[in-house]
Formats: structure tokens, C-alpha cells, sequence
């Protein structure tokens, strides 16, 4: 199971960093064929790339931030008795998670709220996510009642507590839900497909991968025809586009997950097992 789940990265990496004339004698099947990094210099080198990245970096850092903020001040407000509402209010969240309210509404929402084609488009909606909000919920709740009790007797307000007591002892599920807002950002490509398709400066690496995977032929004509000296007949073929854009887009957000992933495991075990 693990050589069948970790070779398809293996294959796609082995063959972005093999030679692409050693390629076209035989393909790489273990091991590379040579080294070379021609393959990522001739695809870096396609217009609009780099600020691609940018954009899919950028909503990834502000996108994982609210996500984290909101939903870990959401749940942290759902485990109070005090809260006005609170039960329908957690009912109509849970709800939200089994109902969509459909393409074209959610469309006219966007719309409305004047998201279309701007950067908040990727931002605001993401930011509660009823599967965060409940696991910071359980989360919170198996923490000793007597640490906020403690300092709501020393004059600290609700919020207070919350960031100095609850959030600084909620490294496990803070990690939990990072890594996975984290890879949903990063991974998005249809918002920008529906929402922000006409301002190409909003244009994520993701989406880029999306087209590239579809259109490899016209991006081999468009590194042909950009100002970059390259020598037309060892370009890469289609398929070393599609391997290259793949592991450009997979590196980044597989660098996160080690320095997180004994936060993750724990965050991931208490929701499992409280809720």
C-alpha cells in the first residue's frame, strides 16, 4: 500500500528532474534519467508563473490565518453557556455542512457582495468552516474549566482569556486545522476558475497547473516564442510540462506538513475521540 501510495510522486519527481533528452531515448521508470533542472527553468520561464505563485502564496498566508482566527474564537464562543442562541446557532453551522446552496446562488451571492474578481473572493468564504469550528469546539472543551475560571476571578474579559489561556494551550488543534485550510487554499483552483476569471493578475498557480495540464502544446509554443534562449530541439515534451507544473505546486505545501505533523496527529486524535 505505502509503494503504491508514495510511487505516483515518486514517478512524477524522478521524471521533472530527469534530463528531457535522456527522456525521449527511455523513460523513467525507478530512477531518473540524468539530472537536470531544464525542465524548471523552461517552465519558471513561462509568462505569469511567478506571480501566480505569489497570488496562491498570498491567499494561502491570509486565507490560513482568518480560517485559524475565526474558527478557534467560533468554537471557543460555542463551548459558553452565557452565548445567546447558542445551540440553534450551532445547529444552523452543522447544517451548512450537509446543505449547498448551489453554484449559481452562491454566484449571485459573490456578486452582490461585490467579491467578484478580487482577492477576497479566495478569503471570506473560507474563513468559518463548520468542520474547524467543531473540532476546536471539542477541543476546548476537554481543557480544565479551572484555568479561565482562575483568571476571570483575576478581572480578565472572555477575550482575554481566550488569547492568553485557551489559544496558547491549542497548539494541537491549531496545527490540525492550519494543515488543512493550508492545503485548501493552496490546492483551490475552481474559485478562481468561476469567481475571478476575468482579472488575470488574480490568476493561482493552481489553476495555472489546471490549464497547463490541458493545454501543454500551447505552452511548449508559448516557452518557444518567449525572450528566454533556449534550444528548441531538446524542449521538454507535454507530459514533462505537466510533471514539472505538478511538482512546482506539490513542494511548498509538502515542506509545511513535517513541522506540524506531531501537532496534527494529537489535534486530529482528541477530535476523534471526543467527538
Amino acid at each position: 500500500m505505502l509503494v503504491v501510495c508514495v510511487y505516483p510522486l515518486w514517478y512524477v519527481l524522478i521524471y521533472a528532474v530527469s534530463d528531457p533528452d535522456l527522456l525521449a531515448a527511455s523513460p523513467a521508470i525507478l530512477m531518473s534519467r540524468g539530472l537536470s533542472l531544464k525542465s524548471f527553468e523552461m517552465v519558471m520561464s513561462i509568462e505569469g508563473v511567478l506571480p501566480a505563485m505569489f497570488v496562491s502564496i498570498s491567499r494561502t498566508v491570509v486565507g490560513t490565518f482568518c480560517t485559524v482566527f475565526a474558527s478557534m474564537l467560533l468554537g471557543y464562543l460555542f463551548t459558553k453557556e452565557a452565548m445567546p442562541y447558542r445551540k440553534p446557532l450551532y445547529r444552523f453551522l452543522i447544517i451548512t455542512m450537509y446543505i449547498s446552496g448551489g453554484m449559481i446562488p452562491t454566484y449571485l451571492v459573490y456578486h452582490s457582495y461585490g467579491l467578484l474578481n478580487t482577492f477576497w473572493a479566495y478569503i471570506i468564504p473560507a474563513i468559518i468552516a463548520p468542520y474547524y469550528v467543531i473540532l476546536v469546539k471539542t477541543f476546548i472543551e476537554q481543557l480544565p474549566p479551572s484555568l479561565e475560571e482562575s483568571a476571570t476571578i483575576d478581572g480578565a474579559s472572555p477575550f482575554t482569556s481566550f488569547m492568553r489561556i485557551i489559544f496558547p494551550l491549542s497548539k494541537p488543534i491549531v496545527a490540525t486545522i492550519s494543515i488543512y485550510a493550508a492545503v485548501g487554499q493552496w490546492n483551490s483552483w475552481f474559485d478562481n476558475h468561476i469567481y475571478t476569471f476575468n482579472n488575470k493578475s488574480l490568476t493561482t498557480l493552481q489553476y495555472m497547473l489546471y490549464k497547463y495540464l490541458n493545454e501543454s502544446e500551447r505552452v511548449l509554443q508559448q516557452i518557444k516564442s518567449s525572450n528566454v534562449n533556449v534550444d528548441v530541439s531538446s524542449l521538454i515534451t507535454p507530459m514533462g510540462v505537466r510533471m514539472t507544473i505538478t511538482v512546482i505546486t506539490l513542494i511548498p505545501i509538502m515542506l509545511v506538513y513535517p513541522f506540524l505533523q506531531r501537532y496534527f496527529i494529537k489535534g486530529l486524535l482528541i477530535g476523534a475521540v471526543k467527538g
